[in-house]
């Protein structure tokens, strides 16, 4: 199996403050496993996150990840939410970015 970081996809897009954080988190399952929109078996859905709007997927296999990078666009659409949710799809990085760290330097 490959290492986590690369059966990780980042989402962002996820629409904030709608549904309690568990149901969006079955919504986002329920999407990525689809095979209309190239999902396949989930492991994990990490949601929420330090960042509004941004959820991470990852998945059983990383065959996966390359599918549904490969579909255009995703919407994210539930009987549950009153419109589609159009989601960006990013292959996971550890880069700085994903991660901001907030020091503060206090005088001494």
């Amino acid at each position: 199996q490959a290492a986590k970081s690369a059966r990780t996809v980042v989402i962002t897009g996820v629409p904030n403050g709608l549904l309690h954080d568990d149901v969006m988190t079955d919504i986002l399952v329920i999407h990525f496993q689809m095979s209309k929109n190239n999902g396949g078996d989930v492991e994990e859905v990490l949601y929420p996150t330090m960042e509004k709007g941004v959820a991470y997927v990852t998945f059983e296999d990383q065959e996966v990840v390359e599918s549904v990078l490969k579909k255009d666009e995703h919407q994210l659409e539930d009987k549950r939410l009153s419109r589609y949710y159009p989601l960006k799809v990013t292959r996971y990085c550890e880069h700085v970015s994903a991660f901001r760290i907030y020091l503060v330097v206090l005088p001494l």
